[in-house]
């Protein structure tokens, strides 16, 4: 009977072992959705993170702002979201899923034009003489957003309406640009300085959208992971970071 119940006591014991080794390990997850301009930046970031912290894995998940927003909405977990415009952020605000005190920008970009035309394309006025021009779907995609605004403030989007190829997220209207597959895209700078092949045209004047600002806010669920709003802090405050979000052509606050 004895050796029954130290039987007993030693599966009772491993069992609450490996629950607790399970629910560290669950711990030890930080689920970061980020706008997918900071697909290169995000990805260095966490490389550098992990050497100091390795028993913490980020989960990335890039894509559309909107599209991010949406799936986070519908319950995908995420502990950060960084967005590429504070339209998605506020939509999350709303709907209170992001804890509204750790809300802050963490870095700004640049709009511009790029592509690998040999027709001239020096300003935004020269748009009109194109035949076709990638923009990222406005319903979701920031960059897509700038663009529209620019157009319409240069007083040329009457006029491009029938040029425009959507894409689903900036990425996609780079690699349009870089494939030929259009005379140019609208894109960020950071995106621009990946490009192969495409080379910037011309910058947009800022005076012509809203500015590119990426606000970052940490999520219910995030707010309570001592993992995740360690890496948020790190992210924010560390010479690291700031080094690479430099590096990668990101405007530091």
């Amino acid at each position: 009977m004895k050796t029954m119940k130290q039987f007993l006591r030693s599966i009772a014991a491993v069992l609450g072992f490996l629950m607790l080794t399970n629910m560290q390990a669950m711990a030890a997850n930080v689920y970061v959705s980020a706008a997918a301009s900071l697909k290169e930046a995000l990805n260095e970031m966490v490389d550098k993170y992990a050497i100091t912290h390795p028993g913490v894995t980020i989960q990335k998940n890039f894509g559309a702002s909107g599209a991010l927003a949406g799936q986070i909405e519908q319950g995908a977990p995420a502990d950060i979201f960084i967005s590429a415009s504070t339209e998605w952020i506020d939509y999350l605000m709303n709907k209170t899923l992001l804890d509204a005190k750790t809300r802050t920008d963490f870095a700004y970009n640049e709009l511009v034009f790029a592509g690998r035309t040999t027709k001239k394309a020096g300003g935004m006025k020269d748009l009109v003489k194109l035949n076709k021009i990638a923009i990222g779907s406005p319903k979701s995609v920031p960059a897509g957003v700038y663009a529209m605004e620019s157009m319409k403030n240069a007083g040329v989007d009457q006029n491009l309406a029938a040029k425009l190829v959507m894409a689903k997220d900036v990425r996609e209207c780079l690699t349009y640009a870089e494939i030929g597959e259009v005379d140019g895209a609208f894109v960020y700078r950071t995106d621009a300085m990946q490009a192969k092949k495409a080379k910037i045209l011309f910058v947009v004047p800022e005076k012509l959208h809203s500015r590119v600002v990426y606000p970052m806010a940490l999520s219910l669920s995030g707010a309570i992971n001592g993992d995740a709003k360690a890496f948020f802090v790190w992210m924010m405050k560390s010479s690291d970071a700031k080094s690479i979000l430099k590096k990668y052509g990101f405007i530091l606050m």
